[in-house]
């Protein structure tokens, strides 16, 4: 997809809606049995937009539910990432070619298209009905279930919503669906109104590509305006020297300044080598820098004050120059405190660096942090 066809689908700031309920799914035990149970409950339509997705299977089990769900006359359409996919066999890729499914993949590579193969869609979003969505940093596969060989299972939340903000959350969807080149069929609109179910505030918060960030501009002005606290959750830290700037700020404030970030266990060592760089100018202004231990942390949550941003974003300069993302808001105490908990919960079962410590680190860790973090640099500089 061209930066021409990109400025079809960009999608307006939402406002801010009331009357929702939100609720906080962890792990995959507990969010992929909801989202199979509301795709097996689904009546009119499901619209699927997902970044990854791979062979196995989780990924067996979403087929299976979405076909079945087809034979009774669910319209079902489906965006995949053509990038994020790459672990789909032949077979799979075309077990979702039935009646009432329509498949498509976003941005197919190609070596013409040059550094516009970058452009990604990153969202994680299902929608039944158009009244309940999952959204959150998950995929369809088997590391959110059972890990990979070995490994323990990726640590990750998802969230259920009901409410007003659904009719934003099809919007954006079909913003997306309708950016493609090829004329697709759309989905049924049965007579739904989106009336409170709840009594949470929240804003669906959108990315729209190279320079279009949204969800980090939000965050952004929410570290700005904290009063109490700034806590941090992401697999991949390579943040812009302005997010490294209002973080130092904010713990130069006194406000209680966390990030989370992966430990021994992670997707893209490179990526954690080249973020270390960064950790001597934050912990020595007063930053708390915790690597969690138990398993690879996939989580992307920001909570400043009572104010919540979670979902597909990673919150480093790779999302901000090449990925569609997008985020639920929430601005809520109790749901909060629900994310509170869920983060201390991480803390307690992470490693927290000290600056005095960090700074006697063996020398050829240095070095990889060096040569990644120059690899980074060369990567941000791609247009």
């Amino acid at each position: 997809m061209r930066h021409s066809t990109l400025k079809s689908i960009l999608p307006p700031r939402f406002n801010w809606r009331e009357g929702n309920q939100f609720e906080l799914l962890v792990d995959g035990p507990q969010y992929f049995p909801a989202m199979l149970n509301a795709i097996e409950q689904a009546q009119h339509s499901i619209d699927l937009e997902m970044y990854l997705a791979s062979s196995g299977e989780v990924f067996n089990r979403f087929c299976q539910t979405l076909i079945a769900a087809a034979q009774r006359g669910v319209i079902i359409r489906v965006l995949f990432d053509d990038f994020g996919t790459r672990e789909l066999n032949a077979g799979d890729k075309n077990k979702l070619n039935v009646p009432g499914v329509s498949v498509q993949y976003y941005n197919p590579l190609h070596w013409q298209q040059g550094t516009a193969n970058m452009l990604r869609n990153h969202r994680k979003l299902l929608v039944i009905d158009q009244q309940t969505a999952f959204v959150g940093g998950a995929g369809l596969t088997d590391e959110f279930l059972m890990g990979k060989s070995a490994d323990t299972p990726w640590h990750e939340v998802m969230l259920r919503i009901q409410g007003p903000v659904i009719s934003d959350w099809c919007n954006l969807f079909q913003r997306s669906w309708l950016g493609m080149r090829k004329s697709l069929f759309t989905a049924p609109t049965p007579a739904i109104s989106h009336f409170s179910t709840g009594t949470q505030r929240g804003r669906v918060c959108a990315s729209n590509g190279p320079n279009a960030h949204h969800v980090t501009q939000s965050l952004y002005q929410q570290i700005t305006q904290s009063t109490q606290r700034v806590w941090l959750a992401t697999p991949y830290f390579l943040p812009s020297l302005r997010l490294r700037y209002l973080l130092i700020e904010a713990a130069r404030n006194k406000l209680d300044t966390r990030i989370l970030v992966p430990g021994q266990f992670t997707d893209h060592p490179a990526v954690r080598q080249a973020s270390r760089r960064h950790y001597a100018r934050l912990l020595k202004h007063g930053v708390r820098i915790f690597e969690y231990q138990p398993r690879f942390i996939h989580a992307k949550i920001a909570l400043c004050d009572n104010w919540v941003s979670l979902g597909s974003t990673n919150f480093d300069r790779w999302n901000l120059r090449w990925n569609l993302d997008a985020n639920q808001e929430v601005n809520d105490a109790g749901f909060a405190g629900q994310v509170q908990t869920l983060l201390e919960r991480d803390f307690a079962d992470s490693e927290e660096l000290h600056y005095s410590s960090w700074l006697q680190r063996p020398w050829y860790a240095r070095m990889q942090e060096w040569f990644n973090g120059k690899l980074d640099q060369l990567l941000n500089r791609l247009r």
